[in-house]
C-alpha cells in the first residue's frame, strides 16, 4: 500500500485582519472551531444565531507546520478529501492548488513545493457568501425558494437556512487531509457495476490509474479472479469478474444483505471494499415508478434524510449508526439523500449496505434555479463523475435523481419570466447528469427530478406519473386530504410538529415558555409556521389553553397526518409504490417534519411510522361510499388469519361485530368492505371501530403478534376509525390505574384503562432528559391495559403519572 500520511495536527485558525484566532480542529470548520475557544456562544441555542452572521463573511486561514524527511517516491500528492468551500492552498508560501467546490475532492501535486525538515501548509478560505453574490452578479439573478445566493456555489445548500435550519455559512477542511507518496502505478478509480442475470454475478470492475509506463492490474472476489495489463499509454480497464451462484444482496425486509470482498491490485497500491451482489431496475411504463431488486417490486416504506448537523463533521460513524437504526426501528427500508444537503460519507453508504437501507441520491441541488455556466458547469460535471465513481460500489444505492424541485419551479413557481431565458439547470438534470451515469454507472436508474413525470411537456407534479410531493396539506389544507390523492410514488409529504419538551428546554431559555415565545418562535423557520400548527389543529381539537397542552396537541397532530398518510398510500399498492416521509432526522433543535428532533430524541411520530411501516398492516380506509378494512402484507410469506372489526361504544360495550376471513398473498394487499351495522355509527360522538387479529390470541390488547414459521415477528397493530373529529368526540374523563415497577436499567409503567383513553402518551424527558419511552400514542378500551418501558430509573413515579409526563386526548377534550 502506497503510504498515505494525514495531516491533522497543530492547526490554527485565523481571520484574515488577524483579530480572532483559535487552535483549529481538522477535519472541522470555523463555527465549531471558535465554539471550543470560547470565542462564540453556541449557536443552537436561543437567538444565538443571528448574532454570528459575520463568521460567513469573515476569510479565514488555516495554518499547520509538518516535518518531511525527503523520502524518495517519485509523487507526492496533497490530498484534500473535503474543502468547504472556496479556498486557496500554499506549501511553503507556493501556491499549489484551490477550490470552490465542497462536494468533491482535490488532489494537487507538491513534490516541487516541499522541503526537507519543516514545512508550512496554509488554506484560506474566502467567503463563500461574497462568492455567491458576485457570481451572481456577474451571471445574472436566478429564482429561488430563499434569498440566500446558495445556488450559485457549490456547497451544501442548507448551510444558507432552509426552513427547518439556521443560517450558518461553514468554511474549514471539512474531510481528511494529508500527503500520499506513491512510485510506478497507483489506483485512482475503481468501478465495480455489478449485474445478475441467470443465477450469475458478473463484477464488470473499472480501474482506472495514474502510472509510469505499463502496469498489472488484478481482480478477485469470492476465489474468482482476472488480471490484465494497461499499456504504457493508456490507463484504465476493465476486468469481468464472474460469480455463479452468488448469495443475492436484498433490502431490509426482502432478504439478507451478504457482503464480499472485492481486492484490486495494481503495482503495490490495492484496494479493498466490501460490494453486494445485486441488481435494480427501475419500473416506469404507463407513469409508474416502482423499484425492482433482483426483479422483485419493492414498495418504498422510506424517510427523507437531511444533514444530521449543520456542522457535518460533527456526525461521525456512531451517531450515523445510531440515526440510522432509528430509521430501521420505524421498519423503513429506504432513506432519500435530499438534494439540499451533501453526499454523505463513506460510513453513511456502508452501514446501509449492512442495514440493508436502499439509498435514493439526490444530486445536490434543490429549490432554485442553477446557472450552466462555468464555473459552475465544469464543477458540476467533475463532482458528478468523482460521486457516481464513489458510490458504485455501494449496493444500497439503487437510485440517482438530478434535483429536488427544481422542474416543479421551473414549471410552476413562476421562475421563467424573471430567467428572461437564462440557464436554470434543466441542461444539468436532463443532459449532463443522465450522460455521466450512463457512462459510468448503468448498472442503476437516473431520474431527473422529484417531483417529475417523466417529460418536461408534463406536469412535473402529476400524481398520475412518476414522483409526487403533497405540500398543499401542510401549508393550506387538512391532513385528511391525503386521502384525495392517489400517486404513484409518494417522495415528498410532512407535516410539522415541536421538538421533545427536554431538546426544547435544553435549547431555549424563555420565561415562560410559550408557543410564540421569542426563543420558540427563533427555532421555527417556516413561514407561518406556528399559524400553520394552529390552522392543523382546529379541525380536530379545540385551542390548547397552555404551552404543555399546545406541545402535547400538535404533536399528536403531526403523528395522526403522516400515520393517516402513510396508511393511505400502502393501501394504494401496487399502483402506488412507496411512501417517502418528510423528514427522518433533524440538525439543530427546531419545530420541524422530523420524526427525530435535533436532539436525537423520537418525537411520537416516531412510534406512530413504527406501526404505520409494519410488515403487516391493518388499516380501516373508506372505500366506495363505505368503509373496508385493508391488510397489508409486506411480508414473503401468505398472511392468512382471522380478523374482527367491532363497533364499541366508549363505554367498550361491542355494538355491532363482523368476523372477517385474511388470505393476503405475499407483498399484496386485500380490501374487505365492512358491513352496514358495523360501519354506520348509531352516535358518531361516542362510537368507534377497532380491528384486530383474533386468532393470535392478543385481540383484546393494543398489539396483535403473528410469529412466522422461520421465528421472525411481524407485529400487526390494531385499526381504529373514529367517526367525527376528537373536538366533536364526547370523550370520557380519563380514568386509569397505574403501577410502575424497577426493570434493568429503567422502569415499566403499566396503565389499566377504566375509561376510553385516546393517544396515551408518556414524556419521562420532562423528568430527566435521558430518558424515553418505548412506545407513545396508544388507545386503550376499558379494561385494556399498556406497558411502557422507560429506559431511566429513579424517575418521581409520582410525576411520572401525571400531566404533562402521562397524557392522553381526554385530558385536553372532554364533553
Amino acid at each position: 500500500m502506497s503510504p498515505f500520511r494525514p495531516l491533522h495536527e497543530a492547526w490554527t485558525v485565523r481571520s484574515a485582519s488577524g483579530d480572532v484566532r483559535a487552535p483549529a480542529t481538522v477535519p472541522g470548520c470555523v463555527h465549531t472551531d471558535l465554539l471550543a475557544a470560547g470565542l462564540i456562544p453556541d449557536p443552537y441555542l436561543d437567538d444565538n444565531e443571528t448574532h454570528l452572521a459575520w463568521i460567513g463573511r469573515t476569510e479565514w486561514r488555516y495554518e499547520t507546520e509538518f516535518s518531511w524527511d525527503g523520502t524518495g517516491h517519485q509523487h507526492v500528492d496533497l490530498v484534500c478529501q473535503g474543502l468547504d468551500t472556496v479556498a486557496a492552498v500554499e506549501l511553503n508560501g507556493v501556491r499549489v492548488g484551490e477550490s470552490a467546490n465542497m462536494h468533491r475532492s482535490y488532489r494537487f501535486d507538491v513534490r516541487h513545493a516541499l522541503r526537507t525538515g519543516s514545512n508550512r501548509l496554509t488554506v484560506t478560505f474566502g467567503s463563500a457568501l461574497e462568492y455567491a453574490e458576485r457570481l451572481r452578479e456577474e451571471l445574472g439573478h436566478r429564482p429561488g425558494a430563499y434569498t440566500q445566493p446558495y445556488n450559485f456555489i457549490r456547497k451544501m445548500a442548507c448551510n444558507f437556512g432552509w426552513d427547518w435550519g439556521p443560517t450558518l455559512i461553514t468554511a474549514g477542511i471539512w474531510r481528511p487531509i494529508g500527503l500520499h507518496e506513491w512510485s510506478g502505478v497507483r489506483i485512482a478509480e475503481v468501478r465495480p457495476l455489478v449485474t445478475v442475470e441467470d443465477g450469475t454475478a458478473r463484477v464488470d470492475v473499472h480501474v482506472r490509474v495514474e502510472k509510469t509506463g505499463a502496469a498489472e492490474v488484478s481482480a478477485a472476489i469470492k476465489g474468482v479472479a482476472a488480471r490484465a495489463v494497461i499499456p504504457e499509454d493508456g490507463d484504465e480497464v476493465v476486468l469481468t469478474l464472474e460469480v455463479p451462484d452468488p448469495e443475492l444482496w436484498w433490502p431490509r425486509g426482502y432478504g439478507e444483505q451478504p457482503l464480499y470482498e472485492l481486492e484490486v491490485t495494481a503495482g503495490e497500491d490495492v484496494w479493498r471494499r466490501e460490494i453486494g451482489l445485486r441488481e435494480v431496475r427501475l419500473r416506469t411504463e404507463d407513469g409508474a415508478f416502482t423499484l425492482a431488486v433482483n426483479g422483485v417490486e419493492v414498495f418504498v416504506r422510506g424517510v427523507n434524510w437531511i444533514p444530521d448537523d449543520c456542522f457535518p463533521t460533527r456526525v461521525g460513524r456512531d451517531r450515523y449508526a445510531a440515526r440510522l437504526a432509528q430509521a430501521c426501528e420505524t421498519n423503513v427500508n429506504l432513506v432519500r439523500v435530499w438534494g439540499g444537503g451533501l453526499y454523505e460519507s463513506e460510513d453513511f453508504y456502508d452501514l446501509c449496505d449492512r442495514l440493508g437501507l436502499m439509498v435514493w441520491q439526490d444530486f445536490p441541488f434543490a429549490c432554485a434555479a442553477y446557472p450552466e455556466e462555468d464555473p459552475i458547469g465544469a464543477e458540476v460535471e467533475a463532482e458528478a463523475r468523482e460521486q457516481v465513481a464513489r458510490l458504485s460500489a455501494h449496493p444500497s444505492l439503487v437510485l440517482w435523481c438530478g434535483n429536488n424541485e427544481n422542474i416543479e419551479g421551473y414549471a410552476d413557481w413562476g421562475w421563467q419570466e424573471p430567467l428572461q431565458g437564462r440557464s436554470w439547470g434543466g441542461g444539468f438534470y436532463l443532459e449532463t447528469l443522465p450522460r455521466v451515469v450512463a457512462e459510468l454507472d448503468p448498472t442503476r436508474p437516473y431520474w431527473p427530478g422529484s417531483p417529475y413525470s417523466g417529460s418536461m411537456d408534463l406536469p412535473p407534479n402529476d400524481p398520475a406519473r412518476g414522483t409526487m410531493h403533497i405540500w398543499d396539506v401542510w401549508n393550506e389544507r387538512d391532513y385528511t386530504v391525503y386521502r384525495d390523492y392517489r400517486p404513484r410514488m409518494a417522495a415528498e409529504f410532512g407535516f410539522q410538529g415541536p421538538a421533545a419538551y427536554a431538546t426544547i428546554r435544553r435549547a431555549i431559555s424563555d420565561e415562560p415558555l410559550l408557543p410564540d415565545s421569542r426563543g420558540l418562535l427563533h427555532h421555527q423557520k417556516a413561514v407561518d409556521g406556528n399559524l400553520k400548527l394552529a390552522v392543523g389543529l382546529k379541525p380536530h381539537f379545540p385551542v390548547p389553553g397552555t404551552f404543555d397542552d399546545w406541545h402535547y396537541l400538535t404533536q399528536v397532530n403531526q403523528a395522526r397526518a403522516i400515520q393517516l398518510g402513510v396508511e393511505h398510500f400502502r393501501a394504494l399498492w401496487p399502483h402506488c409504490a412507496g411512501s417517502v416521509v418528510w423528514q427522518l432526522n433533524d440538525c439543530w433543535p427546531v419545530t420541524s417534519w422530523s420524526a427525530v428532533d435535533g436532539d436525537g430524541r423520537r418525537k411520537p411520530l416516531f412510534h406512530a411510522l413504527r406501526r404505520a411501516y409494519a410488515d403487516r398492516l391493518l388499516t380501516v380506509q373508506p372505500r366506495d361510499g363505505g368503509l373496508a378494512l385493508v391488510a397489508v402484507n409486506d411480508s414473503a410469506r401468505p398472511w392468512r388469519a382471522s380478523a374482527r372489526a367491532v363497533r364499541h361504544g366508549f363505554d367498550g360495550s361491542a355494538l355491532a361485530a363482523q368476523d372477517l376471513a385474511l388470505d393476503v398473498p405475499p407483498r399484496a394487499v386485500v380490501t374487505l368492505p365492512l358491513a352496514a351495522p358495523v360501519a354506520e355509527p348509531g352516535d358518531p360522538a361516542s362510537e368507534l371501530i377497532t380491528a384486530a387479529i383474533t386468532d393470535s390470541g392478543e385481540q383484546t390488547g393494543p398489539i396483535a403478534a403473528i410469529t412466522e414459521p422461520d421465528g421472525g415477528d411481524l407485529a400487526v397493530g390494531r385499526a381504529l376509525w373514529f367517526f367525527a373529529p376528537d373536538r366533536d368526540l364526547r370523550l370520557p374523563e380519563p380514568r386509569y390505574d397505574t403501577v410502575a415497577e424497577a426493570t434493568p436499567g429503567g422502569l415499566r409503567l403499566a396503565v389499566t384503562a377504566r375509561t376510553l383513553l385516546r393517544d396515551l402518551a408518556v414524556f419521562p424527558d420532562r423528568l430527566d432528559p435521558a430518558a424515553q419511552a418505548d412506545d407513545q400514542l396508544v388507545t386503550l378500551l376499558p379494561g385494556e391495559r399498556a406497558e411502557f418501558l422507560i429506559d431511566t430509573a429513579g424517575l418521581d413515579e409520582r410525576a411520572l403519572i401525571r400531566a404533562p409526563v402521562l397524557r392522553c386526548v381526554n385530558d385536553v377534550v372532554v364533553r
